[in-house]
Formats: C-alpha cells, sequence, structure tokens
C-alpha cells in the first residue's frame, strides 16, 4: 500500500518459482504462505493454507515447512524443517521452501508420506497434520529409512499430542529399520497374534484383530523421485551475487549483506540493529524499532588452538553434527566438553528451533536460561569477534555472561566464531538440567561444571561451576570453586562445596520465575551428581578396585542417581473385534474405516475457518482486554487508534443494537472489569497486522476497586459465591464416623489451560438484504452462536445462518465462548456493512478463554482396619472466575460423579463454584469429574497408606460389586466395570509388575517406580433431558447420490464419519455414494453441542431414522424390481414423485442416562493413573512425615514431596548433613 521496496526475494514453493517484489521485512513465512495469492499461471491462483498458523511462537510446530538450500562449504542441498511463524521471508532469498501442498496433493499425486499417515487414522481434527508430515517428510528426505530414535526426534516439536499421536507415530515406523512389534518367539510376530493370555469375552481369538492398517498395502518410498532442488536456485547458489539487498518496509529495515565485508561496514553505521539469522531469540519484536542485518557465515572454521571452532552462524542442529563427528573422531579424554554440549543440544527446544536457531544468537543473547553458554563457561571457550579496525578474542566467562561493558562486545563489533578446547586427561566435564519436560521447554535451573585433578591424585587443580535460571544471568559460582582448590575429591569437599554454593548463587524469595526452594535443591543436586560422576570416571581411569582402602566408592544402591531418564518410543497394541464373517462387504459398521477427511488432513486441503479465501470488501478485528484485575473504567480514548491508516473503527459496547450478553457477563465491558483479559472494545481495520497495531494506541483510564481475589481460599474468606451450594447426601454420614477409624485431608486439583490447536476464529458476512448473516465459525456449538447473534443485534435467528465445516480441536472451549467473538464480530459487521474476520492470537485466546476449573477439595473418610471405607464427607470449591459461565453446571456434574465406582453407604457430597477475578472458567473435557475424582482416589490412596494395604485392595475392596443404586438413584449393573479392571489387571501382569517395582525400589536409592490401577464409572449425557434430542436431512439425488446433513460437529471424533457409515448400512450403499458437506443451523436447525459423549449416539439414532423413512417410501419400488439398481430405484421414485428428502429425529434414551463402556478414545480420567503411579513411587521414600503429592505432579512439585537433605539445606548451613546417601570416606591418594 503505497511502501517502496528495493528490491526482490527470489524462493521457491514446489513445485513453482515465486518471484515477489512487495516483500514486507516484517512479514514471516506463514505470513507470506496464507495471505498471499501466489501465482502459479498467467491464468489461476493459489493460497497455501495448508500451513497453519496455531501459536506463533515456533513452539507448536503446526507451521512446520522444509527449507532447502545449497551449502556452499559440503556443496550439498541441506533440506531442514523450519517453523514458518517465525522464519523471515527476506531470510529466503534464493532458498527452496516445501510446503505440505507441494509434498502432494488428492487431485494430483499422495506420496507415502502423507498415504500413510491418513490411512495409519493418524489423524483427528487434522490441524496439527500438515506440520506433522512435514516433519516426517523432511526426515525422509534425509534419512529414507530412519531409525525409530529419529523419528522421535523429528516429531519432537510437533506438539499436539492427541488421539492421533499413536498411530502417528505407527504410520512413521512402517518407514524406519527396526520392526515395530515385541517380536515375541523369535518370529518377528506380536504377542498378541498368537492366542495365548486372551482372557477377553468378546469372542474367540480368531474374531479379534490387532492391525488398523496393512502395511504391504503402502506404496513404497523412491528417494529418487522426490522433486530436485531447483536449477535456478542452483546456480544462484554457486554463483551468487555479492551485492547487499535491502528490503524497505513500514516500521525496519532488512539488509542482507553480500560480503562479511559489507556486514562490518553495516555494522559501523547501524549499530544497534540485530543480526537476525532464525529470529528464535526476537520472534515478533525483532524489527519493531531497528534496522536488520542477516549475515551468512561459515559453520566451522580452523584454529591454531587445539579445539573446535565453530562459526557464529552455524546452526544449532549443525553444530550438533559437528560434536557427533568430532566426538567419533577423538580420543575420549578430549571430547568431554563435546559430550556435555552434546547433551544439552539433544534436549534443547525442537528439531525446527534447533535449524533455524544460530550459536552465535544463543551464545550472544546471553539468555538467564541458556543451556549452552553455562558449559561453555566453564570449558575455558572464547569468543573471537571482528569489526571493521580487526579482530580480538574475549573470554566466554562470567563477566561475558553478566552483560558487563567491558566484557562484552562492541556495538560495532559481531561474533565471527566460538572456540571450544579439547579436554584433557584427568579434567571432566558434565553438563545437567531440569525442566518440566525433557523436549520444548526452558529448564529451571541448568549447569555446566569442570573439574581437572592434579594428575594420578584427587586434588583439584582446577574447578569451574556455573547455573543457569537462578539469576537474571549465567551465574559462575567462581568464589566457591576458588576455596575448594587443593581439595581432595571426597565426601568433606562435597560437604563444604554444597554450603559454599548455596551461599554464593543466593535465592532469593523475590527471584526471577520463583521456585525458589526447588531452585536451591537443584544447584546442589547437580553438584552431587557431578561428584559421582566424577568418581566413577576416576574409578576407571586409576583402575580402583571395590577392596581399595584408600578412594570413596559409590554403593550400587546410589548409582541410580547417575542414570538418566531416556525417551523411548511409546508402545501399544490396539485390538478391536472383527465384524461378523456373514456381515455384507458393503456394510462398513464396525470396520476399521478411514476417516473420510484423513487425506485432506494430510495434504492440507482441509477447509478449517480461517483457510476459507477473503471476501470481497473484507476487514479484520482485534480485541481489546482489560489489564486490570477489578477496576472501574473511567474513560476509553480511541482517538490515536482511528489516526492509524487502514483502521476503519472501534466497536464498543454502545454499538451494540440489542442485548449486551447476560447480566454480569457483558459481551464488552461498559463501567466496570472484572479481570485481566475482559473484552472492552474491538478494533476494525483493512488488515490484521494494523488492527492488532491500533488496539496498542487505545487509552483506556481505570480505578482500581477491592478487593482482588484470585484464589479459592480468598473467595471463601470473602464468601465469594457464583450460585448456590450443590449438595448430594446418602444413609447417615454423622452416625457412621463415630464408628471408625477417620483421616482428614485437603487436595488441590490445578486448572488446565485450553489448548486446541486451532485458536477461536469466526467470520461473519453481511448479505445485502434482510439483515442476513452468514456466519463460518470454529465452533462445538452453532445454535447457541446463532442465538447470541440474534438476542446481540436484535434481529430473529432465522436470518442467522451459522456454518461449520470442521474444528481444529474444541475439548470443551468452543462449547460457550466462540458465541462471544460472534456476536462481537457481527456487530462490526453491522456497523460497517463489512465481512468481518476475528481469529485469535494465541495469547489472546489463553487470555480470554479461561480453562479447566481448579479445585480445593476437603474430604472426611471413615474406614474399617481392613480397608472396608463406612462414610464419606467432601466438600468441593471450584475456582469459576468472574462469570458463571459453565461453572454451575461442572459443580453439579462433579457432585454427581464424585463416588466413581465406588459403592460407599454414607455418604455426603457438597460444591461451590467461587467467584474471583479472573477469567471465566470454562467446560473441558471430563466437566469436572477428572478434578471430583482425583479428590476421591486420593481419598483412597489415603487409607490405603494408613491400612498399610496396597491401593488397588482398597479399590477392589470398597468398588460396585451387584447391581445397585448409585447417590443419584439411578440403578447400575457393574459387571462391565468389574470385567474391565480384572481384565486390565490380567493383561498388563500388574501383580508381575508391582513385584518388580518393590524390587527395583530396594535396589535403587536415588530413583523410584510406582504403579496404580484406577477404575472409573463415568455417566455420559446431559442433565437436562431436552439436550438428548436431535435431527438429520437426508436428501437423495437422482443420479442415486446421498447428501447426509446432521446436527453434530465434526472436532476430529470422527462424527461425520460415524454418520455415513450409520446411512450406508441403512440404505444399503457403499459410503461412496454418500456425502457430508457442513452442520449448518440453516439445513438442521436447534441443534444441541456437540459434547457430553452423546453426539454420535444421538445424531446417529437421527440420521438412522431418516434413512429408514426413505427407504420405507422406496419399499414398493424395490419389491417390484428387485433385480434393479439403486440408481434405477431412485430414478423411478421420482418419476413416480415419491419425497426423495426426509428429516430424521431421535429424543433421549429408554434409560435417562448411559455409562462409559467402551469410546475409541480413551476416558480423560484413566490418566489419573499416571498420577498417583507418581505418588506410589513417591511413597516409597523414607519420609519422615505425611506427604500429598498435588496436582498436576511437576518436577517440582515431585522432588520436593521427596524430602532429603538436600531439600532441606538452607545457605550457611554448618551442621552435617550427609547422612542417607554417605559414602565410604576416602584415604588420599599417593602423591
Amino acid at each position: 500500500r503505497g511502501h517502496r521496496y528495493k528490491t526482490i526475494i527470489i524462493s521457491l514453493l514446489f513445485p513453482t518459482q515465486v518471484m515477489e517484489r512487495n516483500v514486507d521485512p516484517e512479514g514471516t513465512l506463514l505470513t507470506f504462505l496464507r495471505k498471499n495469492w501466489t501465482l502459479l499461471s498467467k491464468s489461476w491462483l493459489l493460497r497455501l493454507t495448508g500451513t497453519k498458523y496455531a501459536c506463533g511462537r515456533g513452539g507448536c510446530g503446526a507451521c512446520t515447512v522444509m527449507v532447502s538450500k545449497h551449502d556452499p562449504v559440503s556443496r550439498k542441498i541441506r533440506h531442514f524443517s523450519v517453523t514458518a511463524c517465525l522464519m523471515p521471508i527476506c531470510s529466503l532469498h534464493g532458498a527452496a521452501v516445501t510446503t505440505v501442498e507441494g509434498v502432494g496433493s488428492i487431485k494430483t499425486r499422495l506420496p507415502p508420506v502423507q498415504e500413510r499417515i491418513a490411512k495409519s487414522h493418524g489423524t483427528q481434527c487434522g490441524f496439527c497434520t500438515p506440520g506433522m508430515v512435514m516433519s516426517m517428510y523432511t526426515l525422509l528426505r534425509n534419512h529414507p529409512q530412519p531409525s525409530e530414535e529419529q523419528l522421535m526426534e523429528a516429531l519432537g516439536s510437533n506438539l499436539c499430542r492427541c488421539t492421533g499421536y499413536r498411530p502417528i507415530l505407527e504410520s512413521g515406523r512402517t518407514f524406519c529399520m527396526e520392526s515395530n512389534s515385541c517380536q515375541q518367539k523369535g518370529t518377528g510376530k506380536c504377542c498378541l497374534d498368537w492366542g495365548e493370555n486372551d482372557s477377553s469375552p468378546l469372542g474367540k481369538k480368531s474374531e479379534i484383530c490387532t492391525k488398523l492398517f496393512a502395511k504391504e498395502e503402502f506404496q513404497s518410498l523412491d528417494p529418487t523421485q522426490e522433486l530436485i532442488f531447483p536449477p535456478e536456485l542452483l546456480r544462484m547458489a554457486e554463483n551468487p551475487e555479492k551485492r547487499t539487498l535491502t528490503f524497505y518496509g513500514e516500521r525496519g529495515t532488512w539488509i542482507s549483506p553480500g560480503t562479511l565485508k559489507d556486514l562490518l561496514e553495516l555494522k559501523v553505521k547501524h549499530p544497534k540493529a540485530p543480526l537476525v539469522l532464525g529470529n528464535t531469540s526476537l520472534g515478533k519484536s525483532w524489527c519493531h524499532d531497528y534496522n536488520s542485518v542477516a549475515p551468512l557465515m561459515s559453520p566451522v572454521k580452523t584454529s591454531c588452538f587445539p579445539g573446535l571452532t565453530i562459526g557464529a552462524g552455524c546452526s544449532l542442529a549443525q553444530m550438533q553434527d559437528i560434536l557427533a563427528e568430532r566426538i567419533a573422531e577423538l580420543p575420549e579424554e578430549k571430547t568431554q566438553t563435546y559430550r556435555a554440549l552434546l547433551k544439552h543440544l539433544r534436549s534443547l527446544a525442537g528439531q525446527q528451533i534447533r535449524n533455524m536457531a544460530s550459536l552465535g544468537g544463543h551464545v550472544i543473547s546471553q539468555h538467564c536460561c541458556s543451556d549452552l553458554n553455562p558449559v561453555l563457561a566453564v570449558s575455558n571457550a572464547t569468543l573471537n569477534l571482528i569489526s571493521a579496525e580487526g579482530t580480538r578474542q574475549i573470554p566466554l566467562n562470567e563477566h561475558f555472561l553478566a552483560g558487563l561493558a567491558s566484557a562484552d562486545l562492541k556495538p560495532e563489533e559481531i561474533l565471527e566464531s566460538v572456540h571450544i578446547p579439547h579436554s584433557q586427561k584427568w579434567e571432566f566435564v558434565s553438563a545437567f538440567r531440569q525442566a518440566q519436560c525433557q523436549q520444548n521447554a526452558l529448564p529451571h535451573v541448568n549447569a555446566g561444571m569442570r573439574v581437572l585433578l592434579k594428575e594420578g591424585t584427587d586434588s583439584i587443580e582446577d574447578l569451574s561451576i556455573a547455573y543457569g535460571g537462578v539469576g537474571a544471568a549465567t551465574i559462575s559460582a567462581h568464589r566457591s570453586c576458588q576455596l575448594l582448590l587443593g581439595r581432595r575429591w571426597n565426601e568433606l569437599m562435597l560437604d563444604e562445596a554444597c554450603r559454599l554454593l548455596l551461599d554464593e548463587v543466593s535465592l532469593p524469595g523475590s527471584a526471577p520465575g520463583g521456585r525458589v526452594e526447588f531452585k536451591r535443591t537443584l544447584v546442589v543436586s547437580f553438584l552431587f551428581k557431578f561428584y559421582l560422576e566424577v568418581l566413577q570416571e576416576l574409578k576407571k581411569l586409576v583402575k580402583l578396585f571395590s577392596d581399595s582402602r584408600h578412594h570413596s566408592e559409590v554403593s550400587d544402591q546410589f548409582l541410580s542417581a547417575l542414570e538418566d531418564f531416556l525417551v523411548t518410543i511409546p508402545q501399544g497394541v490396539q485390538t478391536y473385534q472383527n465384524v461378523d464373517p456373514h456381515q455384507p462387504l458393503q456394510d462398513p459398521v464396525g470396520r476399521p474405516i478411514m476417516h473420510l477427511s484423513a487425506l485432506k488432513h494430510a495434504t492440507g486441503e482441509a477447509m478449517f475457518c480461517d483457510d476459507i479465501p477473503m471476501v470481497d470488501k473484507e476487514l479484520f478485528m482485534a480485541l481489546v482486554t482489560s489489564s486490570r484485575a477489578h477496576a472501574k473504567i473511567i474513560s476509553i480514548d480511541v482517538s490515536k487508534a482511528l489516526e492509524l491508516p487502514e483502521v476503519v473503527d472501534v466497536i464498543t459496547a454502545e454499538d451494540i443494537p440489542g442485548t449486551n450478553g447476560a447480566e454480569g457477563d457483558k459481551l464488552l465491558a461498559i463501567d466496570e472489569v472484572n479481570c485481566v483479559g475482559q473484552i472492552i472494545c474491538a478494533v476494525v481495520a483493512e488488515t490484521d497486522v494494523q488492527a492488532k497495531r491500533a488496539t496498542e494506541k487505545i487509552e483506556i483510564t481505570y480505578e482500581d476497586l477491592e478487593p482482588v481475589i484470585f484464589t479459592i481460599k480468598d473467595a471463601i474468606k470473602h464468601n465469594s459465591f457464583l450460585c448456590p451450594e450443590k449438595k448430594l447426601e446418602q444413609g447417615n454420614v454423622e452416625e457412621a464416623f463415630e464408628k471408625v477409624d477417620q483421616i482428614l485431608e485437603e487436595v488441590h486439583v490445578g486448572g488446565q489451560k485450553h489448548f486446541y490447536m486451532e485458536t477461536q476464529r469466526v467470520l461473519v458476512i453481511p448479505k445485502t438484504e434482510d439483515k442476513e448473516l452468514d456466519i463460518y465459525v470454529s465452533t462445538q456449538d452453532p445454535a447457541h452462536v446463532q442465538k447470541t447473534v440474534s438476542s446481540t443485534l436484535n434481529i430473529p435467528i432465522n436470518r442467522i445462518t451459522c456454518h461449520v465445516k470442521r474444528v481444529g480441536g474444541g475439548f470443551g472451549g468452543k462449547v460457550g465462548k466462540p458465541a462471544v467473538f460472534g456476536a462481537i464480530a457481527a456487530v462490526g459487521a453491522i456497523k460497517t456493512g463489512h465481512p468481518i474476520r476475528l481469529v485469535l492470537d494465541r495469547e489472546d485466546d489463553m487470555l480470554i478463554t479461561g480453562g479447566r476449573h481448579p479445585v480445593f477439595g476437603k474430604y472426611k473418610v471413615g474406614f474399617m482396619n481392613n480397608g472396608r471405607i463406612k462414610a464419606l464427607d467432601i466438600e468441593c470449591y471450584i475456582n469459576g472466575g468472574c462469570t458463571l459461565d459453565d461453572s454451575e453446571l461442572v459443580t453439579e456434574f462433579l457432585i454427581l460423579k464424585l463416588e466413581n465406582a465406588y459403592k460407599i453407604r454414607n455418604l455426603r457430597f457438597q460444591g461451590r463454584a467461587c467467584m474471583t477475578n479472573l477469567p471465566s472458567n470454562t467446560a473441558f473435557r471430563g466437566f469436572g469429574f477428572p478434578q471430583g475424582a482425583l479428590v476421591t482416589e486420593s481419598c483412597i490412596t489415603a487409607v490405603a497408606a494408613k491400612c498399610g494395604l496396597p491401593p488397588e485392595k482398597i479399590r477392589e475392596k470398597n468398588m460396585y460389586k451387584t447391581v445397585d443404586k448409585t447417590i443419584y438413584k439411578q440403578a447400575f449393573n457393574p459387571e462391565t466395570l468389574i470385567r474391565c479392571w480384572n481384565e486390565c489387571l490380567d493383561k498388563s501382569s500388574f501383580y508381575s509388575r508391582r513385584m518388580h517395582v518393590e524390587e527395583f525400589n530396594k535396589k535403587n536409592y536415588w530413583k523410584k517406580k510406582g504403579i496404580a490401577i484406577i477404575p472409573m464409572k463415568f455417566s455420559v449425557g446431559f442433565a437436562a433431558t431436552s439436550y438428548h434430542q436431535a435431527a438429520a436431512l437426508v436428501h437423495i439425488y437422482t443420479d442415486g447420490s446421498v447428501l447426509v446433513t446432521h446436527g453434530g460437529n465434526e472436532l476430529g471424533q470422527g462424527i461425520h464419519t460415524k454418520m455415513l457409515q450409520v446411512a450406508s448400512r441403512e440404505l444399503k450403499i457403499p459410503m461412496s455414494c454418500m456425502h457430508i458437506s457442513e452442520t449448518s443451523t440453516a439445513t438442521v436447525p436447534n441443534t444441541i453441542a456437540t459434547a457430553a459423549s452423546i453426539s454420535a449416539d444421538v445424531n446417529g439414532r437421527a440420521v438412522q431414522n431418516a434413512c429408514q423413512i426413505l427407504l420405507k417410501r422406496l419399499e414398493p419400488i424395490i419389491k417390484k424390481h428387485p433385480e434393479g439398481t439403486w440408481e434405477d430405484w431412485i430414478e423411478a421414485a421420482f418419476e413416480q414423485r415419491i419425497s426423495l428428502s426426509a428429516t430424521g429425529y431421535f429424543r433421549n434414551f429408554l434409560n435417562q442416562c448411559a455409562f462409559l463402556q467402551g469410546l475409541g478414545e480413551s476416558g480423560m480420567f484413566l490418566g489419573s493413573s499416571v498420577f498417583f503411579a507418581i505418588a506410589d513411587a513417591v511413597a516409597t521414600v523414607d519420609i519422615a512425615e505425611d506427604f500429598m503429592v498435588q496436582s498436576p505432579a511437576t518436577p517440582e512439585r515431585v522432588r520436593m514431596a521427596c524430602a532429603d537433605r538436600f531439600t532441606e539445606m538452607r545457605p550457611r548451613e554448618l551442621s552435617m548433613w550427609i547422612h542417607t546417601w554417605q559414602i565410604p570416606p576416602a584415604e588420599g591418594y599417593s602423591r
């Protein structure tokens, strides 16, 4: 729009070349792919929407693409995966980019990687699938027969772990060298195929199948058929233009220097301009205020000093390869540092980020949680700097890491390379890190440690220790190390070292990132591990034997402290019952049918809400939210926003012609805000970028109000509740408590943020007459969106049509909230007369939409010595946030299901929803049951501990045994529950594993195992009977094809596939003759939310009813012409004026509510077995007092629950504390 660009960019989007003259230097590859119309020929255009926007931070992998470049050093083509949301488009000049569309298409060619992920049932909602495909495709371009470890590493950066994840791995395993079964009996077959140990009542072994796909039917992978690197780009790479490329933008400039000399001259002219290679550190903010320079540097440099010199422009992935090569080439004693660096590189971020991030950027950023800097610092690494004035070297030490000007780069200097010395004999280097998980997580604390011992002794000649995550920068424990020089490597030194470190590495209560006690524990724990590692290596070096009287020995019991947790590929087998051999081949019910959209998911051709092409005169909307938790709005000044170019309007509550939401739950705040993230107004602009920029210009004046309530306990204190108390009671609880032992405990269950891969998004298109609106929205409940928009605009519901093609994940988060966004966007559409597109950033989505309700539970349980529970009293409080939303229903649901699978005669359950100044929590998979049942199961576990019995015995003793009534008066037959429980015990070899766990725990002091098995009784459906209804509309066209529509929404659960299976069976025609286009309120009105585990059941019955009506109409024709074809019958029916369209309807089941017996997806709460297995492992630790592992069981909580001398240490604690892990003292080395 009027901006001048000085040069052009050339990249390649397979299968064609693109020359783009209007490149915005602030643009990312993702924006370029999705928002630009790419010229493919003189006659038509293509918009590449297969690459998805999900997080915008490079953390989820949904936007993964493959970049191919010519490596000038190796003179080979290098293929690597990147996250398009972070990759600056200007950095790709001369590169080839392969998107999921370039891999294959259902319209042209479907290659093996896309075919297998689809036919292996590896897609669910399909939003993450293109990213998965591209990660796997890049792997196969580099390694046509990868190992399983390489497969795991390649997919490690793709965050989604929904039901499709194990099948995704299974599809990838078909390319791997290793077998993908347990290979029992040496045959290569799985044990389940041998017909042994089958206690299943489903039928004979011949009726049970474990193969969901036939590997032999897949296309073979032929690497020679892949697209070649474009010759034009190859010529460009081999004969590069030595000129500087400059791209001008509205707020920044991108400069790509042609030579190192050009770069140094530019650095003099623009000393504040950051050097950008992968853009993984700066992210979205890279050029808001600066010019940018993108240098290219050689990965490996030569040096006259012994060691390895790596160019600053080397990517972390290339650095991995270089280190692995050097480790293989050099003697082990010289590679200690390289091994430590390689260990951290394997867990640093994910594959895509390592492919993009540079060593120089990682070092220069001086991030406090840098994984490499602590190791480089202790290893005496040197930074080689260069400027127009010349070169110089500075040490990568504590002064550099602290950012001291005297030890840092000058503004005109750049980092050319990093020199890493070889280690030497009698020198030991190790790296340590602790994060929330092993991949894709910043460390809480990391460390690099190095010690050089005097040759032939255990005397410390040099010692260096550095920690990350414990301060504003990486901290070097220089003072402590100096005081330990000359000391012998024994536990007396260890004792002194721990005290010195805790004094020097001070962590005040206000330390960045919190977790102070945990971090203090890690500071000394890492040192202890290093101490043990050196002892073990020292033993090898000097050939110590166990009978030595002069040296410290590590007992076998303590060796587990040296073992890392390995990331292993998940193992599992899915079994299902074969259909009856007499079932017609045409009948698909019961067969493992591929998801109808699976191939489109795999090729990126499945259209989601934001993939819909831009419509004429479309505008974009961005939301303005509150920055205060509880405040009065004094004024809203939008003048500066309206002055910006391309800004059209600002929508406020005054613009709403109808109802502004419910009382106490306004769509747009008016006088008061009750949480950070409450929507106040919305900006409408011609571009999404300008709309978001304009939100920053709106000035809102607040007056803070009291009280500000964040926690459940604060809400109880202030009597702040959203709804009346919910209560259920049976038996005589008080009387029962008088006769038994009792336990009183509290349980805290944390909340959980929604992270459906597709953020909330909506497109509202106003029609030219009668105030009609078409709304394309990602929702589980289009009828609710329709009603909310109707009341907001004060127009009849029949003028509004909501369309849902598919939803990129919902999990309950898209039941109520989409109506809010749809209504606000509709107000904007009516006011401006333009279509409005609203797509939430991940940050706004997580801020506004809330999540799973945190729960505070208090229980009192009465039990006998044998574990029989006689009475149970539970009081639960949930954190509902600032408005009611679904909190009352969640409270009710939680209370109804608190008894779980147990028949206890005397029960009292009470629940309250607390009102706090947080975004309103909402529906989330399980709808309160996982939190409530966790409280109940914690109670069961506590009873087991008091009785000295295994928890599974207490569960078994108190489980439903015979048909009985639940606390909510419904008859329940526990036959299936008992059968499932016994099968799980049997097929998992539970008791054998329990013995193995106990034996392991006896032999290992620092590593413990746990095991748990948890039953689940989950009633499905809604409490309101009006929600147990569904409708369907089935059309038969004159060519015999069938169009099915119903009230359910495709969230990835395959409901459309199931509906066509039902219709196929009823009409007795193949599924290929049928089609489902979308869910629309115009075809099936008054639909119910797709939720509560009943949508397939009620909608399936409605589809069945419609098909039966149609078949009944066709019966006379079929009887008259039994030899005719389906097409003949339909043509005859049309000629006889028989209606070929029918509405099906279904309401309720004979039983008011059903119980979950078996679904394609495991119940959410079954994952609690992991939680209780962790608690079981913690319980084996010798803890003096009772403990309680709280949910979520984070590494911090688990570690701090295992109280020992490390967790109890404090700075300046002078008492001797080496007790439980004490090692025999050392007498010393001969001098």
